[in-house]
C-alpha cells in the first residue's frame, strides 16, 4: 500500500510508519557519506549531506512513488571512489556503512523496547517494532547484489576483474532489473532470507 492510501484511510498509522521510514532513510545515507568522509572523500560533506535534514536527502521521484505504490529511494549520497585511501578497502566499508547502520538501529530499538518492558500491545512497543521492522527491511534489501544496491558495492570490492566488469555493465540496467524484479515478486524469496538472517545476528545480541 502506497503512503497517500495510508494516510487517508489511517492518519496515526501513516505517522507511524512515515517518520520512522523517513528517518531510517536519512540515517543509513548519512552512514554512506561519513564513512566516506572518514576514508579520505569529502564530496558529501561539500555538499551539506551530513545532515540530519530531511530536504537535503530526499529524491522527488523517489518520495512521490513511496507515496503512491509504497516503493521508493532518497537521493544517493555521492561519493567519489577515487578519493578513498584504500580504494577496494573503503567500497565496501561505504557500502555497508548504511546496511550496517540500519542493523543497529533495528536492534537498538528492540533492545530499548526489551529494557523498558514494554506491553507488547502498548502504543510505544509497536512505534519500536515498526521502526525495527522498517530498519530490518531496508538493510536486507540493500544486502541484494544487484546494481546500484549496497549489496553490489559490496560484491564488487571482493570480486576478481572479470566480476567486476560484468557487474559495472550490469549498473546501467540495475535499477530498471531491481524494479522489475520487486513487481513480480521475484525478489521476495532473497530478500525474507536476509531479513530472516538478520533479525537472526540481532537476536543473539539482544541482552
Amino acid at each position: 500500500m502506497g503512503l497517500l492510501s495510508l494516510l487517508m484511510k489511517d492518519p496515526l498509522y501513516f505517522l507511524l510508519i512515515a517518520i520512522p521510514l523517513l528517518y531510517a532513510i536519512i540515517f543509513h545515507e548519512l552512514a554512506h557519506g561519513w564513512v566516506a568522509y572518514r576514508m579520505g572523500d569529502p564530496t558529501a560533506k561539500n555538499l551539506g549531506r551530513l545532515s540530519l535534514n530531511p530536504i537535503r536527502h530526499l529524491d522527488p521521484m523517489g518520495t512521490i512513488m513511496l507515496f503512491l505504490v509504497g516503493f521508493g529511494w532518497a537521493k544517493p549520497v555521492p561519493v567519489n571512489f577515487a578519493n578513498l585511501r584504500d580504494r577496494r578497502k573503503g567500497m565496501i566499508l561505504v557500502a555497508s556503512a548504511g546496511i550496517v547502520m540500519n542493523m543497529i538501529l533495528a536492534f537498538s530499538a528492540l533492545f530499548l523496547s526489551r529494557l523498558l518492558s514494554l506491553p507488547e500491545s502498548s502504543m510505544p512497543a509497536g512505534v519500536l517494532y515498526i521502526f525495527a521492522k522498517i530498519n530490518i527491511i531496508l538493510a536486507a534489501f540493500n544486502l541484494i547484489p544487484i546494481p546500484p544496491l549496497d549489496g553490489s558495492k559490496i560484491l564488487l570490492g571482493f570480486a576478481p576483474p572479470n566480476i567486476q566488469a560484468y557487474l559495472l555493465r550490469l549498473e546501467r540496467f540495475g535499477f530498471l532489473i531491481v524494479i522489475g524484479l520487486l513487481f513480480t515478486g521475484a525478489l521476495d524469496p532473497v530478500i525474507n532470507f536476509f531479513q530472516w538472517m538478520i533479525l537472526s545476528i540481532i537476536q543473539l545480541l539482544l541482552p
